[in-house]
């Protein structure tokens, strides 16, 4: 495989999975549910392949989050609407959704249903093992129409880095907040951004970064130091290493054959103005229009 293709896949289905927390339809549809506010519903559409689990679950699983966060919305939401029953909403939403922003044409084509069926493929191939959101998401049925095949493909594979990555911040030390702290500082988000949404108190934040500060990672400023900057480097090393096995059991040919179908895809959604200015996941704007 070429260096660097796990990533590259990542840059490219990362915005078709976020319509499901950014998307007008997907919003309706958690209203409809009786889901109350958007929070609810972003804890309910995500965890919901986990069953009625506890807040204390889905707080480990999403890791950022302060637990007070996910206790308002956990398990309230499941006195709305069963787990079943968000799952199906839940693709109903994105088939409207997806529908709706790349056109009725597009999601009928033939292209559309090869990247359905690739993206299902290397889901399937994702070795789950210690990967819990991942497993939850690759054990759902294979979804009969294209736009729910190929958004639950590429959930699956989201997870399935996610669950990586929270692997590789717990084996450098990095809590919740000390992972967005030094994801603030490498400027691949707004931290204020990431403070507010995630529910932590600035003395919280203040406390992380005095911590970061003492392993010589941040300095007094907010700013990364050369060894923090070699941290976050080996992170994402770890993360895009331990994501490469879907691509290997896909190949190189159909692993890029699956980058160029997602690339106009990646496209526009991110021109959509539907994904906030602060950019949570931290990922490069318009890095699909790289060459693998």
């Amino acid at each position: 495989m070429a260096e660097g293709m796990a990533r590259a896949l990542w840059e490219r289905y990362e915005p078709v999975h976020d319509l499901v927390y950014f998307a007008p339809e997907v919003r309706r549809t958690a209203d409809a549910l009786g889901l109350r506010g958007y929070w609810m519903g972003y804890f309910a559409l995500r965890a919901a392949p986990l069953g009625a689990v506890s807040p204390s679950v889905v707080t480990s699983c999403f890791y950022v989050f302060h637990p007070a966060r996910v206790a308002r919305a956990l398990p309230d939401a499941w006195a709305y609407a069963t787990p079943g029953e968000v799952l199906t909403a839940r693709h109903d939403a994105l088939d409207a959704a997806m529908t709706g922003l790349f056109g009725a044409d597009t999601v009928g084509s033939a292209d559309f249903a090869e990247a359905a069926d690739l993206a299902w493929e290397a889901a399937a191939a994702a070795d789950t093992t210690g990967r819990v959101l991942a497993a939850a998401n690759q054990a759902l049925e294979r979804p009969e129409r294209p736009t729910a095949r190929l958004w639950q493909g590429l959930t699956t594979l989201r997870e399935h880095r996610g669950d990586s990555h929270v692997a590789a911040l717990v084996s450098q030390g990095l809590g919740p907040v000390e992972a967005m702290l030094l994801k603030a500082a490498a400027g691949e988000s707004d931290g204020e951004f990431l403070r507010e949404t995630r529910k932590w108190e600035r003395t919280d934040w203040e406390a992380a970064g005095a911590r970061l500060c003492e392993r010589d990672l941040l300095t007094a400023d907010g700013s990364l130091t050369p060894a923090g900057t070699a941290l976050r480097l080996q992170v994402e090393a770890l993360t895009d290493a331990a994501a490469e096995h879907p691509w290997t059991a896909l190949g190189a040919g159909r692993t890029t054959r699956l980058a160029e179908l997602l690339a106009p895809l990646a496209r526009t959604v991110e021109t959509s103005g539907l994904l906030p200015a602060g950019n949570p996941v931290g990922m490069t704007r318009g890095s699909y229009t790289a060459t693998l």
